[in-house]
């Protein structure tokens, strides 16, 4: 199982990576192990401004549908339009071609909240 030790994460299997006041956010590679085939990501949050925990979208696989949970407060702004034609990208590269936002944060303070790799590699038993 790949857990990047320079990403944070959360509790939700959401993967973090921080430049700047910026966030790149996906799935880890864990998540998207445990949905299966991923065959549908929907985010209709992009331009909002949204709560730390808020869904900010859904991914869907063969079997179930998953919210996935803001990672941080702020504002979403960028969403990776390349997952509406493939969004197998998550299974195959889940932090990379896979990532699935981007969040103007608004609260460094949540920084902290996040899980460091050896944290998060306790939650899942790796």
């Amino acid at each position: 199982m790949n857990i990047p030790s320079e990403l944070k994460y959360t509790k939700d299997h959401e993967w973090v990576r921080i430049e700047g006041d910026t966030a790149t956010v996906g799935i880890t590679d864990f998540a998207q192990s445990e949905l299966g085939d991923i065959v549908y990501v929907e985010v209709e949050t992009l331009d909002e401004t949204l709560e730390k925990e808020e869904v900010f979208g859904t991914v869907e696989a063969v079997k179930t549908v998953s919210d996935l949970f803001l990672p941080l407060s702020g504002e979403i702004i960028a969403f990776n339009e390349s997952l509406e034609d493939e969004p197998e990208k998550v299974n195959s590269d889940p932090y990379g071609e896979g990532w699935m936002i981007k969040i103007k944060f608004s609260n460094e303070a949540e920084l902290e909240d996040l899980m460091s790799d050896t944290a998060y590699k306790e939650l899942v038993g790796a």
